[in-house]
């Protein structure tokens, strides 16, 4: 089997559900045979170790430790999902301070044994804020930290396919940008519907309102109908960055980038933006969008923001200020 490269690829909390699928997806595209699976539960990392070595993938050179040194040393690139998942009636958000600590240590970790990581993706939420944290613990370059925010665009392109009775993929230009959660921007002006513009297409009021919800709603349903949260498409759409970052097919759906941007009018926070994934890094530009589009990315942004502040508070990150302190990079 030919695989994009051979460098060290960690799975974070490989021993759950989402990273199990993870390292699945990751042999089957091909992305490299050198996977080293961690977690700090020994018999779920031991079983999915297994239960990959019974898949017989050819030339994979699967490993598992609950030893973080053992784990990260010699790491080239990195995807995480090692915090506690979210539960029916839960928010993102209700899982703030235990995965910002979590995300810290992750950080630490990466900055100890790996500080020459090229990639590491945060997929465990809230991903806006854990990822931000792990960033600023890590010292590593804002273009070498991304988290996971293209659930929220497939889940409107979804919708729209099946508003309009299209095949998904024929649904482009609809996005999401600002937090990775209920507070979501979703920007659609510029959307195509099988190549003709949603604005020219019947739709009332109320059934974009409908849609738009359903999309902010999207794993909060995938909990309800199936009783636990999202394992598969966030394992694939994590597997599909880190393929950008290892010179693969480069990712562009949107990717929760450090934004730093005085033109943008946002600063130091972690955030969905319009963004391209490749062997350099992440790359993104600013949401152009109408007046309520920009509206609710404001708004998304006043989100996060207190988010950021929320943790500062409790100790888990400096105050602004002080982040180079810990990462001269920022």
């Amino acid at each position: 089997m030919k695989f994009l490269t051979d460098e060290k690829l960690v799975i974070a909390g490989a021993g759950g559900m989402i990273g199990s699928n993870m390292v699945q997806s990751a042999l089957m595209l091909g992305l490299t045979p050198n996977i080293c699976l961690y977690d700090i539960f020994e018999p779920g990392v031991h079983g999915v170790a297994d239960e990959m070595a019974h898949c017989a993938f050819p030339g994979a050179n699967i490993t598992w430790t609950v030893d973080p040194k053992e784990a990260f040393t010699g790491a080239k690139y990195i995807i995480s999902s090692g915090g506690a998942p979210r539960k029916e009636g839960m928010t993102r958000e209700d899982l703030l301070k235990g995965n910002c600590q979590i995300a810290a240590q992750f950080g630490d970790f990466i900055k100890e044994y790996c500080p020459d990581v090229k990639h590491v993706v945060v997929i465990f939420n809230p991903a806006d804020v854990t990822a931000l944290t792990a960033l600023i613990h890590s010292g590593l370059k804002p273009n070498q930290m991304t988290s996971l925010a293209a659930l929220d665009s497939t889940r409107l392109q979804q919708q729209l396919a099946m508003e309009f009775g299209v095949q998904q993929d024929k649904v482009t230009g609809a996005y999401t940008y600002g937090g990775h959660g209920e507070q979501m921007a979703v920007f659609a002006s510029k959307a195509m519907i099988d190549g003709k513009p949603l604005s020219e297409l019947p739709l009332s009021e109320e059934r974009w309102a409908e849609i738009k919800h359903m999309t902010t709603q999207g794993g909060s349903n995938i909990i309800k109908l199936r009783g636990r949260s999202s394992f598969q498409s966030p394992s694939y759409q994590a597997v599909k960055m880190i393929e950008g970052a290892m010179g693969g097919e480069k990712f562009t759906w949107p990717a929760g980038c450090y934004v730093n941007c005085d033109k943008c009018g946002m600063k130091n926070v972690m955030m969905a933006m319009p963004s391209v994934i490749d062997a350099n890094g992440v790359s993104f530009t600013a949401p152009q969008g109408t007046e309520e589009e920009m509206a609710a990315l404001k708004s998304s942004y006043e989100h996060l923001q207190k988010m950021r502040d929320e943790i500062i508070s409790l100790g888990i990150i400096p105050a602004v200020e002080d982040w180079k302190t810990l990462n001269p990079n920022l």
